[in-house]
């Protein structure tokens, strides 16, 4: 009996062993899973993206060639003009570069209380240079509007996915309205939903386009099912769109109707607090300059932006050493 005992402690002990490892699998799965859905939106930004910047650095070269032709002809009534312009250029295509790196960068799920209301808003340039200047992209906030215990970057690529769905729904053009609102959902609107009764933050995302019938509706949160070109999409965003949000304790429902449109919308837990404030929103303390005289080492592997602070600082009183490395 104490064999037997022994026996099927060791058995126990490696089943969970062996489920603890299947689960780390799974997990691990996931999270590349979630990466490569992520990566395949950045994707799609990168086309519009990419004639932005072209259109900045037009702007900043051309600037910069007016104010050598004025100069060298002696002519600076209209040098400011032109830094002015400059200036206003690369700070916007540096702004363009920060928003891309902080939706692209690989993270863990980190839940935090979240106004989804400054979500949209830092997210409308974006979305409206993906979608491109053929779809108007409306977004519609409301005072007082709950927050929200969710992971901000998967929201923000959640939003994103929606819009391209629905940017793809009109080729022709059209437009995309983006709203927030509280709703409390109770009695037969819970049970339609198959949702907890409760406080809930709804983010909706509506289109103009083709809509979907419902068989398509009835297959849409199936992974890997699309009604896409072969190489056009994976399938993966609207399934991963409905994990998150069950995962976050929400719902997502569709409501559609072909050659009017669709409307997706993600319900969203209410947070009984206040939303964590971005960090461009805190006041950083001042910053304590060193005095003239002193010496600074400067590492950048661009000679431009070396030179560049080398010559800044130079010209306050430093003494520098540059390093590429």
């Amino acid at each position: 009996r104490d064999r037997a005992t022994a026996a099927l402690r060791s058995l126990n002990d490696t089943l969970e062993q062996r489920v603890a490892a299947r689960t780390a699998e799974l997990m691990q799965a996931e999270e590349k899973l979630r990466q490569s859905q992520k990566m395949e939106a950045v994707g799609q930004l990168t086309g519009g993206l990419a004639h932005d910047f072209n259109n900045l650095l037009a702007g900043i070269s051309g600037a910069l060639e007016l104010m050598n032709t004025r100069i060298a002809q002696g002519r600076w009534n209209d040098v400011d003009k032109y830094i002015v312009t400059a200036q206003g250029a690369a700070k916007r295509a540096a702004a363009l570069t920060h928003r891309l790196l902080a939706f692209s960068r690989r993270q863990t799920l980190d839940p935090q209380p979240t106004d989804v209301n400054r979500l949209m808003k830092g997210m409308t340039d974006l979305i409206q240079r993906t979608v491109g200047p053929s779809i108007v992209v409306e977004t519609i906030g409301t005072i007082g509007l709950w927050p929200t215990l969710v992971d901000a970057s998967q929201l923000e690529n959640a939003l994103l996915n929606l819009c391209i769905n629905a940017r793809d729904a009109m080729p022709d053009g059209g437009r995309i309205t983006i709203e927030a609102n509280n709703q409390w959902i109770e009695g037969d609107v819970a049970r339609m939903h198959d949702m907890p009764e409760g406080h809930y933050l709804s983010l909706c995302v509506t289109d103009t386009g083709t809509g979907m019938t419902p068989d398509v509706i009835a297959k849409a949160f199936d992974p890997f099912f699309t009604t896409k070109p072969i190489g056009q999409g994976t399938g993966l965003g609207l399934s991963m769109i409905y994990g998150f949000a069950n995962q976050s304790g929400g719902r997502v429902r569709i409501q559609s109707q072909v050659g009017k449109g669709t409307s997706i919308s993600l319900y969203l837990p209410r947070y009984d607090g206040t939303a964590t404030r971005d960090e461009s929103d805190v006041h950083q303390a001042p910053f304590e300059f060193t005095q003239s005289g002193e010496t600074i080492l400067i590492v950048d592997d661009e000679p431009t932006v070396r030179m560049l602070l080398t010559d800044a600082l130079g010209d306050l009183g430093y003494t520098l050493i540059e390093a590429a490395d």
